[in-house]
This record gives structure tokens, sequence and C-alpha cells, in this order.
């Protein structure tokens, strides 16, 4: 052991991923070039996911990774010096020191981690489709039935929004006859009529397909208050990057949902960070596990856009790591954008297995010293073959590296130690307690309920007072306004609309909905943007 490698540690410009011939580091200005964790179960995957995500939080960069297992939540806790993890060391000149690192859990399902909500118009027709399975018809039934709300100003937060949305589209059900005029929502099922043949049977097979999702716990991650994505980018007070922690042991059960919440999560943040170029290190780390969700029976369309964020969100400063248990998961146009590479080991034990094999060796610079391939297959746990970006942003060649040992602990937390990282954590109370904002559903109803007040209400009496608030309603909400920009006659209509409420309509307008400053609160107070992947469908 020479005095050089006694001292090898994380510099300010670099991460110490593991050492052999030669050492492997990670140069924190090139870490946004994005990178692979590859692997067989049970080779390290975690573990070097591990080492990397302390890293990065030690140079003051803010992490998310998703933890299938829960064997990453340990990184929270002070690290233990077992015997192996002291052999390891001192095998690689290191002297090691626990440590523990600032951690927010965070949960779809609420259970064990802070809720993490989204509305169904940030979401996005294209995304909601993916995660629906929905095929092209029904697909384009439901880009109607958000371009519907777009134009009658209905935002759709949570579910039953959806839902309601769809059933005023729905042609054939309005009135018939001579009271058909009379029906509040025949203007939407012509507009809905517009844009295609809207069907019966299409629409219903839409609400059969979020029933499923409901019945797997979806519900829960449509709604308010919606996650702030600048939560996931803070420091601790001594300037280290806080770890965020999707726990998704539960979510991974329905694997189109996990794949496109996470999918979800990254257009937001290409949608949301501005421009930032070559920075001297990311401004986020994003570690996508089980990567090979994402592209399971994905659509070209699909691809094409996942193609095109995951190469444009390097200037806005976020990496974007994938980690999957081979190369072959990730199609070739994605796989070329990733340049950093570990490889923990493959096994050969069939044809597509040694296929793959031979696909993961060709994605490395060789090395004359190694024979990439056979290695590959030789790799023993917490071994790997690493290859990252250095100097002009070129590929190192391949080295046969032994990946350091974390400093925090390795492994699962108990349920204490989980509820007191949650009670110490800085969003505490802001996700915790959801709030039903008034948004479609409830505005729907009130022009039901408005159209059969001005029906039972005295003759030439204009409508009745209900009447006269649903036209300041729809001059105030006819149009997509977004959250915190009302003109000033918007904002004397939106007051108006209140006084008249509070003091001729009394309890009667709590049953036809929510107040309308609710309405600006929550439903117009989102900015109907659905993201980088459905806002670069509709401009493309």
């Amino acid at each position: 052991m020479t005095a050089q490698d006694s001292k090898l540690g994380d510099t300010d410009d670099k991460i110490f991923v593991g050492k052999g011939d030669e050492q492997a580091w990670l140069t924190l200005a090139l870490a946004n070039r994005h990178g692979l964790v590859t692997g067989a179960t049970g080779t390290g995957k975690t573990v070097s996911l591990q080492v990397m995500a302390e890293g990065f939080a030690r140079a003051g960069v803010p992490v998310f990774a998703a933890d299938i297992k829960g064997d990453l939540s340990g990184i929270c806790q002070i690290g233990e010096a077992k015997d192996f993890i002291l052999k390891r060391a001192t095998e690689m000149g290191l002297r090691f020191q626990p440590d523990q690192f600032s951690t927010v859990f965070w949960d779809v399902f609420g259970e064990q981690g802070h809720p993490v909500r989204a509305t169904v118009t940030e979401m996005g027709p294209l995304l909601l489709a993916r995660m629906l399975d929905l095929n092209d018809v029904q697909e384009g039934v439901l880009n109607v039935a958000f371009r519907v709300a777009d134009d009658n100003g209905l935002t759709l937060i949570d579910m039953k929004d959806l839902r309601a949305l769809l059933d005023a589209i729905v042609p054939g059900s309005g009135k018939k006859g001579a009271d058909a005029e009379e029906d509040p929502l025949e203007p939407i099922r012509k507009a809905a009529q517009g844009f295609g043949n809207v069907t019966k049977a299409t629409v219903g097979t839409i609400q059969r397909q979020l029933l499923v999702l409901e019945n797997q716990g979806g519900t829960k991650f449509f709604g308010e208050p919606a996650l702030m994505l600048k939560d996931f980018m803070r420091t601790d007070r001594d300037g280290r990057g806080m770890v965020n922690i999707l726990v998704a042991d539960k979510l991974l059960q329905n694997p189109r949902l996990y794949a496109t919440f996470l999918l979800w999560m990254l257009s937001e943040l290409f949608e949301e960070l501005p421009e930032a170029g070559d920075l001297a290190k990311p401004k986020l780390v994003f570690f996508f596990d089980e990567a090979h969700l994402l592209f399971n029976d994905a659509p070209k369309a699909l691809l094409d856009k996942i193609e095109q964020v995951v190469r444009l969100i390097r200037s806005k400063g976020v990496g974007v790591y994938f980690v999957t248990q081979n190369p072959i998961d990730v199609p070739d146009r994605v796989l070329g954008q990733l340049g950093n590479r570990v490889q923990h080991a493959l096994r050969a034990f069939t044809p597509r297995d040694q296929k793959a094999v031979a696909a993961a060796a060709q994605t490395f610079r060789p090395n004359p010293k190694l024979d990439t391939a056979k290695v590959i297959t030789e790799l023993g746990k917490g071994e790997a073959l690493v290859s990252f970006l250095e100097g002009n942003g070129t590929p190192s060649m391949v080295e046969r590296v032994m990946i350091r040992p974390p400093s925090a602990r390795i492994g699962t937390i108990t349920p204490d130690e989980r509820q007191a990282i949650m009670a110490a954590s800085p969003v505490k109370g802001r996700y915790d307690s959801a709030v039903d904002s008034e948004s479609a559903y409830e505005m729907l109803q009130q022009r039901i309920a408005a159209t059969a007040a001005t029906a039972n209400g005295p003759a030439g009496g204009g409508g009745g007072i209900l009447g006269q608030i649903g036209s300041i309603v729809g001059t105030i909400f006819g149009t997509n306004v977004k959250r915190g920009r009302l003109s000033t006659g918007q904002v004397i209509a939106r007051d108006v609309t209140r006084s008249v409420t509070n003091q001729v309509i009394g309890g009667m307008a709590a049953n036809i909905g929510k107040s309308v400053g609710g309405q600006l609160g929550g439903s117009i107070g989102r900015t109907l943007v659905r993201g980088a992947l459905g806002g670069l469908l509709r401009r493309s």
C-alpha cells in the first residue's frame, strides 16, 4: 500500500468508485452525460448505486433513486465496520470512515414515505395512455377528452375528474327530444364529436382501464398537493445533497405505473428546469432502477420522446443513470447516450445470454489487457468492468475493478428508524394530507345544477341567480387561465362571485360545489402543462 493509495477517496471534482490495476473515478463535470449500471441479480448493482449516490451527496449533488427491495434505505444510517467491509477497504488502500446521509423517503401510496402526487392534467394523455395500456384509437379519444377540457376550462386533478369528463363526452348520453336544448353538457359532447368519432364503446373501455388502475392503488397518485420538484433538489445544512428514495417495492407490482411515474418525473424535470449548459457538477442525479420496464412494449412514438428527453435533459444539469440486468434491455439509440458504464457479472448459460454478453462487451472501449467478453462472465460479487468519461468526454478504456465499500449502512432499516427519518424530514406535513380542490367534476356538477335551477326559476328572471352566477363563473373559468395570471377584470368578477355566493345562496352553494375561491386556489392554480413528453408531442 502506497502513501497515495492510503488517501484514496472522493475529491472536489471526482468520485472514487473502485480500484483494480487502475483507479476508477467518476468525473462530476461529466456526470450529466448519463450512465448505465448492469449485471445479473446478486452481483452488486445496488452497492455500486449506493457508492455513487454517496459520492454525489458528498459533492453537494441531490440524488433521486428508486428503491425496489429496500436495500438502499440504509444510506440514511451510519455505516458498520463489519469484517468484510474492513477487509475490502484494506485491500483497496482505503481507510473506512463510517458515514450517513440526509435522506427523504417518498412513497406513491403514502405508507413508507411522503406521498407523491401529480394531477391528471400534468400527466397528460400520452403518459396516461401508456399507464392504462390503451391502443391507438383509445389514446386518440383520451386526447380528445383533454382538448375538450382545455377548451372548456375544466381542470383535471384526480380520477373522478377524468371519469366525469369521459361521461360528459359520451355521445347519446344527454337529454332527448324537446328538452335537448336544456342539457348543459350537450355543447361538450358536440365539441368532442367535432374532433372525430368518439364512441360509447371506446369511452367504456377507457373507463374500465381506469377501474383497473384504481384497484391497483393508482388513485392515490392523482391529486393535490402535487409534487414540487424543487423539493428533490435540496441540500442539507452541511451542504451535502439530499438523497431522495422512492419506496418502490409495492409500486413495482404495477410495472406500468412504476415506469410511467418515473418517466413523468423526468419529463417534468426537463420542462421545469432552465438551460444550464456544462456545469462543474450536476444539479440532480436520477437513478432509474429496473429500467427495462420503461422500454418493454413501448410504442415507437414514446421511445422517440424518451430518447429526446434523455438527450436534451443533460443540458438542464440532470444526470440519468439506468440500472438494469442487461445492456440489451435498453434500446441502442438510448444506450448511445449513456457515457458512464458499470458492468457487473453476466451469466452465459443460454444462447440469448451469450448474445447479451457479447453485446455488453461491445459497448466498452477495448482494453488490450482484457478479454472483455470473457471477464464479464468471471466477475465476482462486488467486481465490475468500469468505463467512465474522461478529458474531453471520451470513454476511458474498460478496467476490471473492485467496487469500494459504501460508508453508510448496507441493507434495510427498521420501521422505527424510518419513522424517525420521516419525523425530521424537511417536507414533513407538506404532502401528507390530500386536498380535494374544485376541478372538472365539481364544475360539471355546477353546470347541471345551474341549468336545473334556471329551468325551475321564475319566468323572465334571466335564468335566476344561479344562472347569473354560472355566467360569471363561465367568464372566469371558460378559458385556460394559468395560476396567478387572472386579469384585473377576472379578479373583480371572482370577488363578486364570492360575495354573491356567500350572501345570497349561503348553504345551498356548498351542495352545488366548493367555493369559487377554492377553484382559484386549486385547479386554476395548477398550470396546464403536461410535461415535456406531452408538450413535445403536441409541438411535433
